[in-house]
């Protein structure tokens, strides 16, 4: 991969260690995809937020790699594992790992975000813009809704990209990667959030390819639908976009009702739950306002947990939007999102009820929780009365 002067002075440690770090990286991850050149990003979102994630070996890096670096674009962050502005009933010392984390990405100066939808949430530079995601979910959606361009980014990728400004020029920043060669075809009706979620888990989990198609119409595609698709997709395989199906002559694979069930056999783990779990990936504003409809002047009968970004709750707080969602009983965290929480655990919960293909994913394999899959609609007709 070649180089400009300046970037070879900063790869040797004249902008100092931290930069060096990021630099080195970057090229690693060049030479391996077999990129020509780094190119400028305009966006870095960066995983490894949550402690549960990175562990010790994680945020003692973040506490030196903090002290020498300053980020150079914009750069936003995934949520951590609790709500800061409440006193979390965990042990003192993940609470203290937790905030060591956040320590280092605050003096690295990142915008504490703590959310896992940037893409709902900040402005979003024009199609085409080179951007570094590492969030599954974010990367799948922002290549294939907004046509933001990114690769799937690993927490470290997208750190030294934060730092650098920059990418290697390589798989879906390329538009000759960003064509499929295999197309999904779903053979059952689409009509709810977790319909979406399956196909996605399906096609992820079928195609090991940067980009797939899915034979539907994106158009018609409402922000739930789409993000559960995606953050399904992200979960199950390595694919970073889905686009229409362009080539009448590609691969053809069906999705139908026997695909379906045996995914559901895999992650529908209970038949009922201690708890509900809404918000992999976090509830944004639309999803705010299905929510508050659909449970006006109900109550709902078992607890429940609803995960959205700080600044979808504070808007939705001054709309009265949090006022009549809590009315019916439940209860928000900010700052921190399903997947990977040490909020919910075998300690307090035998199961759990999501809509969520993804937390359904990380609560079975993670957490060590059992999941009841169903749609949001089926749990407020079973759950809030």
């Amino acid at each position: 991969m070649e180089l400009t002067r300046e970037e070879e002075k900063l790869l040797k440690g004249e902008g100092g260690e931290s930069l060096a770090i990021a630099y080195r990286i970057l090229l690693a991850i060049g030479e391996a995809t077999e990129a020509q050149k780094l190119i400028p990003v305009k966006w870095a979102h960066l995983s490894g937020v949550n402690y549960n994630t990175i562990g010790d070996s994680g945020t003692d890096f973040l506490e030196k790699f903090s002290r020498g670096a300053t980020v150079a674009i914009r750069t936003t962050i995934n949520p951590m594992g609790f709500d800061e502005s409440k006193t979390p009933n965990l042990p003192d010392e993940f609470i203290r790992k937790q905030m060591s984390i956040v320590s280092s990405y605050r003096m690295l100066g990142t915008t504490t975000s703590f959310t896992c939808i940037p893409y709902e949430i900040f402005d979003i530079p024009e199609k085409g813009t080179p951007v570094s995601f590492a969030e599954s979910n974010a990367a799948v959606f922002s290549n294939s809704i907004l046509g933001l361009l990114t690769n799937r980014e690993s927490a470290l990728s997208a750190l030294a990209s934060s730092i650098t400004g920059k990418s290697p020029y390589s798989n879906l920043l390329l538009e000759k990667f960003r064509h499929a060669k295999v197309t999904i075809k779903p053979d059952y009706n689409l009509a709810t959030e977790l319909d979406y979620g399956l196909l996605g888990y399906f096609a992820g989990n079928t195609v090991r390819d940067n980009c797939i198609a899915v034979d539907i119409c994106k158009e018609k595609l409402d922000t739930m639908k789409a993000k559960a698709l995606s953050a399904a997709i992200g979960t199950s395989g390595s694919c970073g976009l889905f686009t229409k199906r362009e080539d009448r002559q590609q691969e053809v694979i069906s999705c139908g009702k026997e695909e379906v069930i045996a995914i559901k056999d895999q992650l529908n783990t209970a038949e009922d739950g201690d708890l509900i779990a809404l918000g992999s990936p976090q509830l944004g504003l639309k999803e705010l306002h299905i929510l508050a409809d659909s449970i006006e002047g109900k109550r709902l009968t078992k607890r429940c947990l609803v995960f959205c970004a700080r600044a979808v709750y504070n808007e939705s707080a001054r709309t009265g939007l949090i006022d009549r969602i809590e009315h019916a009983g439940a209860e928000f965290m900010c700052d921190s999102c399903i997947c990977l929480t040490p909020l919910i655990t075998r300690t307090d919960f035998d199961s759990v009820i999501t809509n969520s293909i993804k937390a359904a994913y990380y609560l079975n394999n993670s957490n060590r929780i059992g999941v009841s899959l169903k749609d949001l609609k089926t749990i407020v007709k079973e759950y809030a009365n």
